[in-house]
């Protein structure tokens, strides 16, 4: 990269493929489907299960809430399934460890791992958390100590954090979940399909949402906004260590 300094918000825009998708992956990862076999869990169960056994064992209603784009049968019947068969501890600990297997095994050779992984720990560690139950939770939890599932674990964390400013975005610019899944052009209602709504209900959220005239222009501010609040965070890192950070993760955009 040239040069040694960096924009926060140029920083969030060139990072954002690292935080949103690589931070991610592992959720929906063979590593996670092991972990389930493991623990002898229905399938796709512990990503519901153990991203939320962070608050304890909440109903499935807040669980739904929570995550947002999930259609609140799925969460139940993901949560409800899962629940009886594990304590929230012991979903914490499957779902932290497909992290970092995930991590261990996908993220091999990533330069500079550890460094990277405290940097965003810094960012994670110093943010204003308040009303980001998710990432308030995982924030508290043991971190792994071997450099690439630290940095696959400092990546989800720092999705959590990126994710809840997103929603805190999205409510202020007057757009739940699903609208803003609607309104984006690289979603939409392929997205809702996939996430589990069936499609009568999926066909009303896109009905409902496109009637509004400025669907696509509160996404937009919500987006901004996103980026905006998450360069806030950024900025407990000086500017060559920013640039640092997207050196690293962007020297290998997966």
């Amino acid at each position: 990269m040239k040069g040694t300094t960096l924009d926060h918000l140029e920083a969030v825009h060139q990072t954002r493929h690292a935080v949103v998708t690589t931070g991610g992956t592992f959720m929906r990862s063979r590593q996670m489907a092991q972990a389930e076999a493991d623990l002898g869990l229905p399938e796709r169960s512990l990503y519901f299960r153990g991203r939320s056994a962070v608050l304890g064992d909440p109903p499935t209603s807040i669980v739904a809430n929570l995550f947002g784009l999930f259609p609140e049968w799925l969460v139940t019947a993901m949560v409800e399934q899962s629940t009886p068969k594990i304590s929230s501890t012991a979903a914490i600990k499957g779902y932290s460890r497909a992290c970092a297997v995930w991590g261990s095994e996908k993220l091999r050779g990533t330069e500079a791992a550890d460094e990277a992984a405290e940097l965003l720990y810094r960012v994670a560690d110093q943010a204003d958390l308040t009303a980001l139950p998710l990432a308030a939770g995982w924030r508290e939890q043991e971190r792994p100590d071997e450099p690439e599932a630290r940095l696959s674990h400092a990546l989800m964390l720092a999705r959590e954090v990126r994710g809840g400013l997103h929603f805190a975005a999205l409510r202020t610019a007057g757009l739940s979940v699903a609208e803003a899944t609607i309104a984006n052009p690289e979603s939409g209602r392929p997205r809702l399909l996939k996430t589990g709504w069936r499609p009568e209900d999926a066909d009303r959220l896109v009905g409902r949402a496109e009637s509004r005239p400025d669907l696509h222009e509160r996404w937009v501010r919500a987006e901004e906004l996103t980026d905006e609040m998450f360069a806030e965070t950024m900025k407990v890192l000086d500017r060559s260590e920013t640039a640092r950070l997207v050196a690293v993760l962007t020297s290998d955009q997966a």
